[in-house]
């Protein structure tokens, strides 16, 4: 396996989740990640449950199929091996508050005067410029700075987190399209450049139509549950056994009539209050608990066979478990096995980038810390093995590393840390 992004050498200096999901996506790709670790311990994500075996599921998820390499950037001796690198990159990344890398004097300017197509990705919580910048943040921190709390959950409620670290997966993609687009630019320019995402920037970008709702009507947009803020019904409703999820689409003739005799309503047929989706939206409060109760009288199956043959847009409410089950995830490998050097094996999603002629995909499982140091130094630099000895033995560059976890069992993994994490 190969992919559209052979080739494209990226040096990962990202940890924990944003920076690191960036380079997944490169990585399934193609690219050749080669993740840059910190001795010890590495990415402090290693020390994160559920473990297998003493190897994180966590760390596994976002790093599969990468490279790891372990050097002590804080050594005079481990920059200069580290520029050395840079020189073979097409990509740095980083995911560390901003400034950290220009106090080792690893900044852009630095890199960029060693390899001037290099595409430089920075992804921290506030970006590189403005009165937040050295401020750090995590994934919970910039959802509700950004909005996205205060619309999420039921009315009259608390405020809700979203069921998935919606700051840092949406900083994550958004870092990997503008390293692409960066690439994209350099086969015309011939010349790299800097890249600065932040994790509040892409909470902004995200929340579609609420802040234009917002600055059209002078309202502020509040939690809705599972409603649509200007359609009904767009919702999930409570069946017999469970939930169904139903999304009426806008200008298609018939879909509410039908709905409405499917579930025994005819009366509602030619009520005013109910003829268009906004009069629906606008009447939701005494709509809702109707279509609550006739909902109810049948299994989330028995409705979705009902339903789906008139063309009225229906599925079920799954959990994870029925989600990993359903047959379209299963036709369409978006769950993949992928075994680890020490003997087990792990289902991961895989890309949903699918391309005809160049696929992407899992390349395998996650590294050792460190465990890729000799192959790299060999392939990218040309160093002989007594000189990699050496650098080893001076304590530059390190491994194999064992996990970390039983360590942190043990109460001994330290924070360690370039600087504070972004992310």
């Amino acid at each position: 396996m190969t992919g559209p992004l052979a080739g494209v050498r990226v040096l990962d200096l990202t940890w924990v989740l944003a920076g690191p999901f960036a380079s997944m996506v490169l990585c399934d790709l193609g690219a050749d990640v080669i993740k840059v670790e910190r001795p010890p311990y590495g990415d402090v994500a290693r020390t994160t449950g559920p473990y297998l075996d003493d190897e994180s599921a966590y760390f596994f998820s976002v790093n599969r199929g990468k490279r790891s390499i372990c050097i002590d950037l804080k050594s005079a001796a481990g920059r200069d091996l580290f520029l050395r690198l840079v020189e073979k990159a097409d990509v740095v990344m980083e995911n560390f508050t901003p400034g950290t890398m220009e106090r080792l004097g690893l900044g852009y300017d630095v890199l960029s005067q060693r390899n001037p197509r290099l595409i430089y990705a920075a992804t921290s919580g506030f970006g590189q410029t403005g009165p937040y910048r050295h401020k750090p943040a995590l994934d919970i921190i910039v959802q509700g700075m950004g909005g996205i709390m205060s619309i999420t959950g039921e009315p009259g409620g608390r405020p809700v987190r979203p069921g998935i670290s919606l700051g840092d997966i949406a900083a994550g993609l958004y870092t990997a399209i503008g390293i692409l687009a960066a690439l994209h630019e350099r086969e015309k320019s011939g010349r790299g450049q800097m890249l600065d995402i932040s994790m509040l920037d892409c909470q902004i970008a995200i929340l579609e139509n609420a802040f234009v709702r917002y600055f059209a009507t002078g309202e502020v947009p509040g939690p809705l549950g599972t409603r649509h803020p200007s359609s009904t019904p767009f919702q999930a409703f409570p069946t017999k056994d469970g939930w169904i999820v139903i999304a009426l689409s806008w200008g298609v003739d018939n879909q509410w009539e039908l709905l409405l005799a499917t579930l025994g309503l005819p009366e509602l047929i030619d009520d005013p209050r109910f003829e268009t989706p906004g009069l629906r939206t606008q009447h939701h409060a005494e709509l809702e608990p109707i279509l609550n109760e006739a909902f109810r009288k049948k299994t989330t199956r028995e409705w979705l066979e009902e339903l789906e043959p008139l063309g009225i847009p229906c599925g079920p409410l799954n959990d994870i478990a029925q989600a990993a089950a359903d047959p379209q995830v299963q036709a369409r490998d978006m769950l993949v096995e992928v075994e680890h050097p020490k003997g087990f094996r792990l289902k991961v999603p895989n890309t949903p980038v699918k391309l005809t002629r160049t696929p992407g995909g899992v390349k395998g499982p996650p590294p050792a810390i460190g465990e890729h140091t000799d192959q790299v130094l060999r392939e990218l630099l040309g160093l002989s093995d007594e000189q990699i000895a050496a650098l080893r033995e001076a304590g530059v560059v390190y491994g194999p590393l064992p996990s970390p976890v039983p360590l942190l069992y043990r109460g001994r993994v330290e924070a360690a840390s370039l600087g504070e994490d972004s992310s």
